[in-house]
């Protein structure tokens, strides 16, 4: 399938979305991939893994990029060799990447049930404002939206229950706040999020929408 989504967050933010429906051989036979990506894709084992992979150097070429423009360093964050903030995330039938000028984290994950067994791993102050109806979509909002500002932070370390708040929110207005908290690190990001095709789509930054 071709490009799923595109999200003009604002002139200097957008976010490319991929819906796999392709097979894996179709996905290989279509793009590049230097050596290191190669390397990393022959010792995948789950075909999910690496379809979702390729389906984010698929985006890399929508956005005008290919897999030779990305590195990635030691803490295993990717980068952009112009100097671009980037963030990518997948989840089964879904790819992601964010490309921006500033900082930026994203994360996509299917909505399912089975979060509600492990939100004691993640949820700390934000059980004041659970609503039974609803709880599968705000934790699954949550979760994304502490990936993202995991994403974000540059040394890691962090605890989700401790260090990355997020406010109360709206699942209807599609955003909130989270913050980082962990000395000597206190800043504070926007957090938008949408819901499609049983999946949630989080990203946190610091710049406003146009």
């Amino acid at each position: 399938m071709p490009l799923y989504k595109t999200v003009t967050h604002n002139t200097t933010t957008t976010l490319f979305i991929w819906k796999i429906d392709e097979s894996l051989q179709t996905l290989e036979s279509s793009i590049l991939l230097n050596e290191h990506s190669q390397n990393r894709i022959n010792g995948m084992r789950s075909v999910s893994h690496k379809k979702g992979f390729l389906a984010v150097r698929k985006l890399l070429k929508v956005a005008g990029l290919s897999d030779f423009d990305l590195y990635y360093t030691k803490d295993g964050k990717p980068h952009l060799k112009d100097g671009r903030q980037i963030t990518i995330s997948h989840s089964f039938e879904f790819s992601v990447i964010a490309i921006s000028d500033t900082e930026i984290g994203v994360d996509i994950e299917k909505n399912r049930d089975k979060i509600q067994r492990i939100a004691s791993k993640f949820i700390g102050k934000e059980s004041d404002y659970l609503i039974d109806e609803q709880l599968t979509e705000q934790l699954t909002v949550i979760w994304g939206a502490k990936e993202s500002l995991f994403k974000i932070h540059p040394d890691g370390g962090l605890l989700f229950i401790e260090h990355l708040p997020i406010d109360e929110f709206n699942l209807y207005r599609k955003q909130t706040r989270g913050h980082i908290l962990k000395k000597p690190f206190n800043e504070s990001y926007n957090i938008y999020f949408d819901i499609f095709d049983g999946y949630t789509l989080v990203y946190a930054t610091n710049e406003l929408k146009n």
